[in-house]
């Protein structure tokens, strides 16, 4: 009997992981969104600015772990919330542990009409390490603006 009766507890704990992932992958669309109507309202150099500030509304913060990353069509970072060190670098070629390309496709992808989606692994920096993430970008006024998370 009360085995029975755990058996639905253990099944709402499995399924926790499962149905994060969905918030939280709108909770990064809505991120990309609200950057890009930032942009638009207040120009380009505003929004980067925004980005790259380490207590900017885009910038990771304790207890947050969403940021964004602004990339130039040619790939180079004009500003990140997360890593400031990559300010000015290209890093169109850049590639994860499989091989993939996944800067050229962030661009690629939020280059399309509504943005997209796009699939890599990289290092997480709360467990060190390498695991799948996924980021939506979205183009505008010459800029790709992306948002990821962690699988």
């Amino acid at each position: 009997m009360r085995n029975r009766l755990l058996m639905p507890v253990f099944a709402m704990i499995l399924a926790l992981p499962m149905g994060a992932q969905p918030a939280e992958k709108a909770k990064a669309e809505a991120l990309v969104k609200e950057g890009i109507a930032f942009l638009k309202a207040s120009g380009k150099d505003a929004f980067i600015g925004e980005v790259h500030k380490g207590s900017g509304r885009f910038h990771a913060k304790p207890g947050n772990p969403l940021y964004l990353f602004v990339y130039d069509l040619n790939g180079v970072v004009l500003a990140h919330g997360a890593e400031a060190n990559l300010l000015g670098v290209n890093r169109l070629n850049v590639k994860d542990p499989d091989g993939k390309q996944y800067i050229k496709d962030l661009l690629a992808v939020g280059q399309k009409k509504g943005g997209g989606w796009s699939d890599y692994k990289r290092m997480n920096p709360d467990t060190r390490k390498i695991e799948q993430k996924t980021s939506f970008c979205l183009a505008d006024n010459g800029i790709v603006v992306g948002c990821g998370i962690y699988k």
